[in-house]
This record gives structure tokens, C-alpha cells and sequence, in this order.
């Protein structure tokens, strides 16, 4: 090995922010996500899919960038991209929150979510602040355990929190827990999967409200600027519509999305 190729490698492996050149002086951008979030993101074999994959490639097309994605789990993609120094970006139905804005910078918003309840068909269960008293799973460092917080308490013992809502939905299935809270995207899919179980699914408006996800960034990235514009128009020129109806069967509110903060 040459001493050119040494000394590109080794530019390269401290440059994985910004990408390393390819021999055609491209950039190859390194997204990191959780693969354990279907419809969103899963693994299929060994090829990660989902919404969320297909939108990226979509943005990634528009903006004329290369890129590879790598499935990391959720606690070790939210390090990583902070940190920047072996991912540019996440993309992992990752709610915009103010308190991830104090460590991360985030892309405009791409897509609309809430948290579900999912709960027994025959369980009393009605609405989060039923949930007060009861054994609640959810995936740790998600905006459903922020939620189950501010209504259990942070020290409650009753709140379980796991590392995947794969874990979590197993918890309720074994009689665990009471409930599950997670995005409405997750509980549907499983609903859909599983009619078996018996399971149901609770929305509460009033104590869940809507939220959005965005693409994560370590703070001061300079890829915000250039996926921006690709995302506004992947969400108008009809790309997003038909991948959105792909995995979800029907029509995305476009206008909700582009006109949130």
C-alpha cells in the first residue's frame, strides 16, 4: 500500500463527519439508525427497510449526495451522532423535542406522530392519566417515557423501561405490564401483525399531543443546510405522498408538516 492511500485513509477516518471523498470526489455520508421500529425502520434478513428508509434515499437522491446507513440500536445512535465524530446524521422516527435541541440540530419536520396506548382489549384502561397507578413499558430516551414521567413520576417503580419497543410490547404480551406507550406507528403495526393478541390501541389528544420527527445532527453540522431544501421538496413534489401511502396505505397531512416548527 502506497504512501498516498495510507495517508487518504487516514484523512478519512478522522473526516467521517463530513464524509470521505470517493475517487470520483464524492461524499459519502454516514447515517445512523435503530432498526427495530417497524413500519419505520426494521430489519428485513439483513437489509434495513421502512419508511423512514425509503424517505431518505428519496432526500439523499434529491440532494444529489451518497450515503450509507448503519443499524446501531437507539442509545448508541443518539451518542454517536452528538458526538460527530463517526456519523453525520440519524434517522430513527426521532421527535423534534426542545430539550434534544440543546444537544443536537435537527431538520425541518418530516413527518407527524403521537404517542398510543396499547393495552388488553378487556382492560379498564381509557386514557394516559389512567395510567398513573399501573405497570407502564416504554423504550428508554423516547418522548413516551418523557410523557410517562411527567404523569407516573420519574422514580416510580411501575414505570419499565426497555432498550427496544420490541422488548416492551414482548413485556405486555407476557403479562408484565399493563400497558405499552409508544408511537402510534409502531402500536398500529402491531396491531395489524397480531390480531390475535388481543390488543387494542387508546389515542388521548388531550395528554398526547402531536409531534414531529426530523433527521438528528450533531450540533453546527453543515448537512442541515444541504437536506433542507431536498426534504421541502421531496414533501411537495409528490415523492413523499406515494411513499408515505406505500407503508401506510393512506394520505399524509403534507400542510401539517411543512407548516411545523
Amino acid at each position: 500500500m502506497g504512501r498516498r492511500t495510507v495517508a487518504l485513509l487516514a484523512v478519512c477516518l478522522v473526516s467521517i463527519m463530513a464524509g470521505c471523498s470517493s475517487g470520483s470526489g464524492g461524499t459519502t455520508y454516514k447515517f445512523a439508525t435503530d432498526a427495530a421500529y417497524a413500519p419505520m425502520e426494521y430489519m428485513d434478513k439483513d437489509k434495513i427497510t421502512g419508511f423512514d428508509i425509503d424517505f431518505l434515499e428519496a432526500v439523499m437522491k434529491e440532494a444529489d449526495l451518497d450515503y450509507k446507513l448503519d443499524n446501531t440500536g437507539w442509545d448508541p445512535m443518539l451518542t454517536e451522532v452528538q458526538s460527530g465524530d463517526n456519523y453525520a446524521a440519524g434517522i430513527s422516527s426521532i421527535s423534534i423535542t426542545d430539550e434534544r435541541k440543546q444537544s443536537y440540530d435537527y431538520s425541518i419536520p418530516y413527518f407527524e406522530s403521537t404517542n398510543m396506548i396499547m393495552v388488553k382489549e378487556d382492560s379498564p384502561i381509557q386514557g394516559a392519566l389512567d395510567l398513573k397507578d399501573k405497570k407502564v413499558a416504554v423504550q428508554s430516551s423516547t418522548t413516551a417515557e418523557t410523557l410517562m414521567v411527567d404523569i407516573m413520576g420519574g422514580d416510580n417503580p411501575n414505570l419499565k423501561r426497555f432498550d427496544s419497543n420490541a422488548v416492551a410490547l414482548l413485556e405486555l404480551d407476557s403479562g408484565g405490564v399493563d400497558a405499552v406507550v409508544a408511537d402510534i406507528a409502531i402500536v398500529r403495526e402491531y396491531l395489524k401483525n397480531n390480531p390475535d393478541k388481543k390488543f387494542k390501541g387508546i389515542l388521548d389528544p388531550e395528554q398526547f399531543a402531536p409531534e414531529f420527527y426530523g433527521i438528528l445532527y450533531p450540533k453546527g453540522s453543515e448537512l442541515k443546510e444541504k437536506l433542507d431544501p431536498a426534504i421541502k421538496t421531496v414533501l411537495e413534489n409528490g415523492t413523499y405522498t406515494e411513499i408515505y401511502k406505500k407503508w401506510f396505505g393512506d394520505e399524509p397531512n403534507i400542510d401539517n408538516v411543512l407548516n411545523a416548527k
